[in-house]
């Protein structure tokens, strides 16, 4: 099995080297590739270093069985043809291919069948605050189908980048110092701050971060449910939260529901309110699983249900999710 990794040195990137480490992910060579800047970096993994080479349209990825890619959009655009000409199955982390009909868009628990046809040989990772809502959703959807969803969520700075949390870092500092402060990666300060804009606004009004779950989810649930988002950048380091109301068909209690995340896959409920218990990105960061909280039923409602998330962005939110997927191909004798 030999495994590549493209954006090898990003937080991402990083976050693969770790997760395929401690999942034990059967490979037998690494191959890791970067830009002209991150080109030359070496890496150990198991024991053993590897150095970053520069990503070309070359023949590098002949014999390579699974690449993982977390690049950006535009070089997974431009790199495809490249990474998937003589067989690799590409498990691409941008949203470059996500709504593409023929790429599959997979988080395992909803959907692994899914990435069994891949016309392209390109499997598209999820946006990550999707991920993490679908995976909760899809214990109430195995209840009652879902109608209708509203979510609200509150985004770390590392859905930025590393960049983005070195600067989050650095305004802390700067301000306590009474120095000027440094806004590079983000449109306002973000230290003691929240800021209401992820990605770019549509004609909509709605920026293309939260059209993401609007349309991600639909595909990966296989649903004509519609999901309306306000998403929003938070000053803390690591971790995504959600607050998320959900409308199903037939009314589900929210003892139902607990129950039901404590069977589900990839979700753990942390829901003692009256003992001041329920998920917080400060305490979650590194986790796998998807923690669920403050689950009641929706007083604006009749059959609507009201709960807390928090994931880990960089791990379930992208790495995780990624090397999930391709866990299950080779568990289906696919790669």
């Amino acid at each position: 099995m030999r495994v590549a990794i493209v954006g090898a040195s990003g937080a991402v990137g990083q976050e693969f080297l770790k997760v395929l480490d401690e999942r034990e992910f059967p490979l037998d060579d690494l191959v890791l590739f970067g830009s002209t800047r991150s080109a030359g970096r070496e890496y150990t993994f198991r024991g053993k270093k590897y150095e970053v080479k520069l990503l070309q349209h070359n023949d590098d990825f002949k014999g390579i069985d699974i690449v993982f890619a977390s690049a950006g959009a535009g070089t997974s655009k431009e790199f495809a043809e490249t990474i998937t000409k003589y067989g690799a199955v590409m498990i691409d982390n941008s949203s470059a291919f996500r709504m593409d009909e023929d790429v599959p868009l997979v988080v395992p628990e909803c959907n692994a069948k899914d990435a069994l046809n891949r016309p392209r040989n390109i499997i598209a990772n999820p946006n990550c605050t999707t991920i993490m809502m679908v995976v909760v959703l899809q214990c109430l959807e195995r209840l009652s189908h879902i109608r209708r969803i509203h979510v609200a969520s509150y985004q770390a700075a590392s859905g930025a980048g590393a960049e983005a949390m070195a600067e989050l870092e650095k305004q802390y500092r700067e301000i306590v110092d009474g120095h000027p402060v440094t806004v590079e990666k983000f449109a306002y300060q973000l230290a003691y701050n929240v800021i209401p804009q992820i990605d770019v606004f549509t004609d909509n009004g709605y920026t293309k971060e939260e059209m993401k779950m609007f349309n991600e989810t639909k595909k990966i649930m296989h649903t004509d449910a519609l999901c309306s988002a306000m998403c929003v950048r938070v000053p803390s380091l690591r971790s995504h939260s959600e607050a998320v109301w959900a409308e199903t068909e037939e009314p589900v209690s929210p003892e139902t529901f607990a129950q039901a995340i404590r069977e589900g896959q990839g979700v753990q409920l942390m829901d003692d309110p009256q003992n001041k218990v329920y998920p917080m990105p400060l305490f979650l960061a590194g986790k796998d699983d998807v923690y669920v909280g403050r689950i009641r039923k929706d007083l604006a409602c009749e059959n609507g249900l009201t709960f807390w998330l928090v994931g880990d962005q960089i791990k379930k939110g992208a790495a995780l999710n990624a090397v999930q997927i391709a866990e299950y191909l080779v568990k289906q004798g696919e790669v």
